[in-house]
């Protein structure tokens, strides 16, 4: 037969941070010249200053313990892949060891983002435990057992795992790779196994590979069916698309960033299943506390008795994490988190001397373990008591980010600033959560879409001269977030103003700089920078491992490809018919009625239009878009009866995603420079 099916799934975003990545840069210019935007504003540099007189910068502890134990660190500041291309280049944040003070960073921001250039190899449990930081997003963890290294987590890319595993050796000697623990399914944890053991090695029994319950269902599960526009607004909420610089993307509160080789992923050899499990693996006694809901939906704490180390996966980090992430994903369980993290603190927290995490630094004697559970514990718990408590007291999701207010006592705590998961975006997450996006108003319940309901502001304002006259009052006054409001509803309705697009890229400009969470401000300026310059491609990124896309079963990429049909397309187009893996030996009926694509596993229609099967390693060779099903099956690599022609009219009704749609208007000028 002939046609084409349409490219299927090329890529699949994953994690609290997406796999389409950017690679290291260059440091900016000095502050007094920046080429990408304007320097920050006088009320800018008071707004830092005021805050940096709030922050308790006398608490030193946290450059103590991010510096205790340190080993050795390599001579090289950046990581190639095979093809000499630099997948990781810390070198781009040394800007950052300069000793300046940079009123275009929240000084708070600044500290984390200091914190954050830990680089090497330094020893956590003397003789037993030891981390690698700096070498990807994450920390690889190695735990010295009778014979070998039991690693835990094994950072995003094989290069960078190989290099760290690398180094490692070259420090302590070379030592085999018994068991690798992935403590949850964000790709930053488990990517980069291939660098660190042979698949040969797992299948004959020599390395063991652990994973909490429903690892690999969400593995790949959480960003597949909105993977395009997750890594479209992903490359605003890392900064994918900004300078590696004093004015651009600083941190990303867990680390630097994500490094840009190649992901792969080999399936666990054993599951924990259960609250709690326990077991011995080269002579090292572990029990291990499954906590689904929290920072992942598969996660799980390690407990090591013997060595009185408690492990806690991301579940604690030195800040306070996302409830809600701002490429998109389901909102997380605020009161769940501190659950899990009480349980562990009165299981565990009573007897533990370290505290490592897979992220930022450890912490050791169990009153500062216990200080720094407790913290993030109430953290997690004042967030979704308080503002449901404000919610049943009438205030509004469109409200609640402006009402709700960390306590002092826990601002006045490093462990649970507001980096990853800001007050703003994770107040109103809560709501969302139980309540559901509308905030109780019938005016907003089925609003006008932003461009119908724009023109009508601008005309009652008194037309664009007008709101440019009153933005830039507001702006010569420090007010940036009312500049906004009024700028933000000319744009809607103007997108091709000049005028507008330049005042309102210096407004976000500002309000970036000021924000403390690398979130909030990567947003902000991702967005002056494409009002002033275009849509441009996000730096870094790269296409989805084959070990990913075995990971996608065979009915969620089907699923994916009902996203990806267009029902204006489709028209009255109705058919059923029946797939199979025969390989796998699964089954599945696709059905096209009512403008929507439907699959149910397990079935075969009796009187199904057309049917086909392809092995599922055939198959894969069409998810990776390497070519398509019409051409797999024009080669002989599968089967097709029945009327072959509803293939190519289904392909007919397929979309290729624009991956970098506009998020705002006024951005859709086409790219210059770089």
């Amino acid at each position: 037969m002939s046609g084409s099916f349409g490219r299927a799934i090329a890529r699949v975003a994953l994690c609290c941070c997406a796999l389409t990545v950017h690679s290291g840069r260059a440091a900016a210019p000095p502050e007094h010249f920046h080429p990408e935007g304007k320097p920050p504003s006088a009320h800018t540099r008071a707004a830092q200053d005021a805050v940096r007189a709030t922050l308790p910068f006398e608490d030193t502890r946290d450059f103590e313990e991010h510096r205790r134990g340190f080993v050795a660190a390599p001579d090289y500041r950046q990581i190639r892949a095979a093809d000499g291309r630099v997948v990781w280049d810390l070198s781009a944040y040394d800007f950052l060891l300069s000793g300046d003070t940079f009123a275009s960073i929240h000084p708070s921001l600044a500290r984390q983002a200091t914190l954050n250039m830990n680089y090497g190899l330094y020893e956590v449990l003397p003789g037993r435990i030891w981390q690698v930081r700096g070498f990807d997003l994450a920390n690889m963890t190695l735990v010295k057992g009778d014979t070998g290294w039991i690693l835990f987590d094994v950072l995003l890319t094989r290069e960078t795992a190989r290099a760290a595993l690398d180094f490692v050796a070259s420090i302590l000697g070379p030592r085999p790779v018994v068991a690798v623990v992935y403590s949850h399914s964000h790709a930053d944890h488990f990517g980069g196994v291939r660098g660190v053991v042979d698949e040969a090695d797992v299948r004959a029994g020599r390395v063991a590979i652990l994973a909490p319950e429903g690892f690999m269902a969400h593995a790949v599960a959480e960003n597949v069916h909105a993977g395009n526009a997750m890594n479209r607004r992903a490359a605003w909420q890392y900064g994918r698309v900004l300078p590696q610089s004093p004015f651009g993307q600083v941190d990303s509160a867990i680390g630097k960033a994500l490094s840009t080789g190649t992901t792969g992923l080999i399936a666990p050899t054993d599951v924990i299943t259960g609250a709690f499990a326990e077991r011995t693996i080269d002579g090292v006694r572990m029990v291990f506390q499954n906590t689904p809901g929290t920072e992942a939906p598969a996660e799980m704490n390690t407990w090591f008795p013997d060595l009185k180390t408690f492990w806690a996966a991301e579940n604690i980090s030195a800040t306070v994490h996302n409830i809600y992430t701002l490429r998109g994903a389901l909102v997380r369980d605020a009161l769940a988190w501190s659950k899990h993290i009480n349980e562990a603190l009165y299981r565990f927290g009573q007897e533990a001397e370290v505290l490592i995490t897979s992220h930022n630094w450890p912490r050791w004697g169990n009153a500062r373990i216990q200080e720094v559970m407790r913290a993030q514990r109430d953290a997690y718990a004042h967030l979704n008591n308080q503002v449901l408590h404000l919610a049943n007291s009438g205030v509004s999701l469109s409200e609640i980010h402006n009402v709700y207010e960390v306590p002092e006592a826990l601002r006045r705590q490093w462990a649970v600033r507001q980096y990853h998961g800001s007050e703003f975006h994770n107040s109103r997450a809560v709501i969302n959560r139980y309540l559901g996006y509308w905030d109780g108003n019938p005016a907003t319940l089925a609003p006008l879409s932003p461009a119908d309901s724009a023109p009508l502001y601008v005309e009652m304002m008194g037309g664009a001269e007008r709101i440019i006259e009153r933005a830039q009052a507001l702006v010569g006054a420090g007010e940036y977030r009312l500049a906004m409001e009024i700028l933000n509803k000319l744009l809607y309705a103007q997108p091709e103003h000049e005028g507008c697009r330049s005042l309102l890229a210096d407004v976000y400009e500002q309000l970036g700089y000021q924000y403390e969470s690398p979130s909030m401000r990567n947003v902000h300026l991702a967005a002056a920078r494409e009002l002033r310059d275009g849509i441009r491609p996000a730096a870094g990124g790269g296409a989805t491992s084959p070990d990913l896309v075995r990971a996608l079963g065979t009915e969620q990429w089907w699923e994916a490809v009902a996203i990806r049909l267009d029902s204006r397309l489709a028209g009255d187009l109705a058919f059923v018919m029946n797939f199979a893996t025969p390989d796998t030996g699964e089954t599945f009926v696709i059905e096209l009625s009512g403008g929507a694509l439907t699959v149910i596993a397990g079935q075969q229609h009796p009187n199904a239009a057309v049917s086909v099967a392809m092995p599922r390693s055939d198959l894969e060779t069409v998810m990776t878009g390497q070519a398509t099903l019409g051409e797999q099956l024009q080669a002989g690599r599968g089967t097709v009866t029945g009327d072959a022609a509803l293939l190519q009219r289904l392909a007919a009704t397929l979309v290729t995603f624009d991956p970098q749609f506009p998020l705002i208007p006024g951005t859709q000028r086409e790219a210059t420079g770089e």
